[in-house]
């Protein structure tokens, strides 16, 4: 296996976590429609009666897909739909031949594009509106399929008045550039939106409300994913403005804002306000590591899934990672044992104690790390979504920058111990699995120690880029990009996949 091979079977093993959760077997799976004069919608299991008319609205990043699924399921039943999805998706899949992820001509579902680089815009906006019409003329005898998954809250943008689209988009992306985690930036959002935060539920009552959900936030907290339009809400003002505080933004906010804050209840609305809603998880990132664990071992790696749930920021992620990685080299050379491999474990478990990553499997790792030899190769996997605290004006987005970090830590860890890690072929991949990290037309990054040696002989400074968050701009450098992820939009949404591969050189 060459280093070449490692690569190509990271690119493989993305394809394959991504190829798992794509959002129409996963429908199909978990909804059915049986029964012609009485038709019930059965949803894994539980039934709900169509009496009159059948409706669905959808709005994310895998909803296409989903909504072709559903239509399907749905025949004759459905009256009429509207879905929000992300800017040239069906352009991006009809070239990439997925057809299956498509409406049908004279569909009876509206589509309509917005959310240019996952922002709010106009057109998200026009697409809120009608699906807020579409809920508030509901009765009590219609059904509402609603379909959601990440994103969906950059295609469901509906300002309380008198907030305009672009103060609450600029205090989102000000949010994000501080280093706001995605459940902060929903928290802020869904205060300040007519739809999010349960508010499509309450304006689809009395309507039964049926939600299929992909998730794509940590947990799969169902008041988070997509700012939770059809959940109770479990956070209040307060919430929203210590985190308005914690970010220094108390003191700058648009007058708008400050008048919907003023005038927001103190309390979420009781629990009992949804009881004509049903919230269904029905896929999310274990389905696809899961996936890709199976096809790792198939290819003779060892592999363990390190957590679904990978978190915390940029940098700290990346030392993370370079501790495993060191850890593995250091096994494979024998010295895993000695000061080197027991420095490396404290530090990891410095590092993950202060990171507190939920379901971080550390213990099986470091069993793992002491019973391989150098005859096996090693794949780690792992899923979630870092952070990234935004301090210059490049250009680029988590997975890469998280892959550019990772290499350079690599490369610095051989060069400070020589053999033992030089030893080990490494190849290091994040990818999102939406097929777009940060406004670029990647989905992320290859990284290795090798690619960064390369850099630094060609005089690049690595540092600066990130200094300038510019990890694109890095790898457009080399081979036209080559070490950069483009995948196109996938049509689904499941948060970040990372795969490591370690393998031990054969020695001359």
């Amino acid at each position: 296996m060459c280093s070449m091979s490692l690569r190509e079977h990271a690119l493989s093993l993305f394809r394959s976590a991504v190829g798992t959760v794509r959002p129409a077997p996963m429908l199909k799976s978990a909804v059915k429609l049986q029964g012609d004069g009485c038709p019930q919608l059965l949803v894994k299991g539980r039934a709900f009666p169509v009496k009159r008319d059948l409706y669905l609205v959808g709005f994310g990043k895998a909803v296409l897909g989903m909504a072709a699924a559903a239509e399907e399921i749905l025949g004759e039943h459905l009256v009429r739909g509207i879905i929000n999805v992300p800017l040239g998706i069906q352009n991006s899949l009809q070239r990439a031949g997925m057809q299956e992820m498509l409406l049908k001509p004279h569909s009876k579902i509206q589509v309509i594009e917005g959310a240019k680089n996952n922002l709010p815009d106009r057109e998200a906006l026009k697409g809120a509106v009608a699906i807020r019409e579409l809920a508030e003329g509901l009765t009590a005898d219609d059904l509402l399929l609603v379909l959601i998954s990440g994103g969906g809250s950059a295609l469901l943008p509906a300002p309380i008045p008198p907030i305009l689209l672009e103060e609450k988009e600029k205090l989102t992306k000000t949010l994000a550039s501080r280093g706001a985690a995605i459940q902060e930036l929903n928290i802020v959002r869904k205060t300040l939106s007519l739809l999010k935060g349960g508010g499509l539920a309450r304006f689809a009552y009395p309507a039964q409300v049926v939600s299929l959900i992909l998730s794509d936030v940590i947990g799969d907290p169902l008041d988070i994913i997509a700012s939770g339009p059809t959940a109770a809400s479990s956070h209040s003002i307060q919430d929203c403005l210590q985190i308005l505080t914690k970010y220094n933004l108390l003191q700058s906010l648009p007058e708008s804002v400050e008048t919907v804050l003023s005038h927001s209840p103190t309390e979420p609305a009781a629990p009992e306000d949804y009881s004509h809603v049903c919230n269904v998880i029905i896929g999310s990132n274990t389905l696809a590591l899961d996936e890709a664990k199976r096809e790792a071992e198939g290819l003779g790696y060892a592999t363990l899934i390190l957590s679904a749930a990978i978190c915390g920021e940029v940098g700290r992620v990346a030392a993370l990672y370079c501790q495993l990685v060191r850890l593995g080299c250091l096994g494979f050379a024998g010295l895993g044992e000695g000061p080197q491999g027991d420095e490396a474990r404290g530090n990891l478990l410095q590092l993950a104690a202060e990171l507190d990553i939920p379901g971080l499997n550390l213990a099986k790792f470091l069993q793992a790390m002491r019973g391989l030899g150098p005859e096996r190769p090693v794949c780690i996997l792992a899923g979630g979504e870092t952070t990234v605290r935004l301090r210059g004006a490049g250009k680029g987005g988590r997975n890469q920058e998280l892959a550019l970090r990772v290499g350079l830590g690599l490369h610095r860890a051989q060069a400070a111990e020589g053999r033992s890690l030089t030893r080990c072929d490494v190849v290091f991949l994040s990818g999102g699995t939406d097929g777009q990290d940060g406004p670029t037309e990647a989905a992320g990054a290859f990284c290795s120690p090798e690619l960064v040696r390369e850099a630094l002989r060609d005089g690049l400074d690595v540092e600066a880029f990130l200094s300038n968050n510019d990890s694109y701009t890095f790898f457009s450098q080399f081979q036209g990009g080559r070490h950069l992820l483009v995948t196109g939009l996938t049509g689904t949404n499941v948060m970040d996949i990372q795969v490591i591969l370690i393998r031990a050189m054969e020695r001359s």
